[in-house]
């Protein structure tokens, strides 16, 4: 299965060291890049998210890197939808398509074949659901779920309020349930997943030298610049790991150093919620550091 494989998805948390692999495997075996990270579709948001260098992006194509603006909606649906025309434009040309991130609903939906509903985002029911989610509670919003796609309701959380209102908005708009609306195709070609993990407290240790690393690069200019742009706190991009934590410095409430200790606090919990993600994608091939080809690749685990 693994030299048949017509995609490889290379997957894993934070700071696992997913770029530099996928690049290494994509100059080696005739590979583009197409980015599963929910965050680096954005432009003017380089360094919070991560993007690939500039050298790395020379040495190998990559593909819905810089697509949106920060203020412009991306959904699950568009971007199964460009990321399968991108997969295919690859094979065509008779190269590789290297699957490459972390954010897992991105991942799941490719490579389980989600059916999603295209269902544009109205603004003003969102911004009412929401009202009332703040006015009487997020329980209260999710008991309305329960009622119209019970279903729906016990696969999302009552405190994921986001989740809440779009399926509540796309029972609105199509008068269907959501649930009754995500049937999965598995997709048209053979897919090799290799799951990049390292012991906990390395990861942690490479997140947060990371932040540092953002940090010294510019991340609080780069975050000052976006709302310069006009960009506001409202906007999902703008409110995204990376990003919000420096609200309160902005806004003169808390210093640079206890926003930074944030950052590093809310990277580890999303590193351990990852996890259930990638465990559900198919053909996993789990590497650690001790891995053999992932040493040789990239000169060490």
């Amino acid at each position: 299965m693994a030299h048949r494989a017509s995609l490889i998805a290379i997957v894993g948390p934070t700071a696992v060291g997913k770029t530099v692999l996928a690049v290494a495997m994509a100059r080696r075996d005739g590979g583009e890049i197409v980015s599963a990270d929910s965050r680096q579709v954005y432009r003017f948001m380089d360094i919070g998210t991560a993007k690939p260098t500039l050298a790395e992006r020379v040495a190998v194509r990559h593909h819905l890197v810089d697509i949106r603006d920060p203020d412009e909606p991306f959904g699950l649906a568009d971007y199964q939808e460009l990321a399968m025309a991108a997969i295919g434009a690859i094979m065509a040309r008779g190269r590789v398509p290297l699957l490459v991130g972390g954010t897992g609903q991105y991942l799941a939906a490719l490579l389980e074949g989600w059916q999603i509903p295209r269902v544009a985002p109205q603004p003003d029911l969102r911004a009412a659901l929401e009202r009332e989610a703040a006015e009487r509670g997020a329980a209260a919003l999710h008991a309305r779920l329960a009622t119209v796609d019970p279903a729906a309701a016990a696969q999302i959380a009552p405190t994921n309020v986001r989740r809440v209102v779009r399926a509540l908005e796309v029972y609105t708009v199509t008068g269907r349930p959501i649930s009754a609306q995500q049937s999965r195709e598995p997709p048209p070609f053979e897919v090799r997943t290799i799951w990049l993990s390292r012991p906990r407290e390395e990861l942690y240790a490479r997140a947060d030298a990371r932040v540092e690393a953002m940090v010294a690069a510019g991340l609080v200019d780069e975050v000052a610049s976006l709302l310069a742009r006009g960009y506001g706190w409202d906007l999902p991009a703008m409110s995204s790991l990376g990003y919000i934590q420096f609200r309160p410095y902005i806004a003169g409430e808390a210093s640079l150093a206890a926003c930074v200790e944030r950052l590093k606090f809310d990277t580890h919990n999303f590193i351990r919620r990852q996890a259930a993600w990638f465990r559900r994608l198919p053909n996993l091939e789990l590497w650690t550091p001790e891995r053999a080809e992932w040493r040789e690749l990239v000169g060490e685990g």
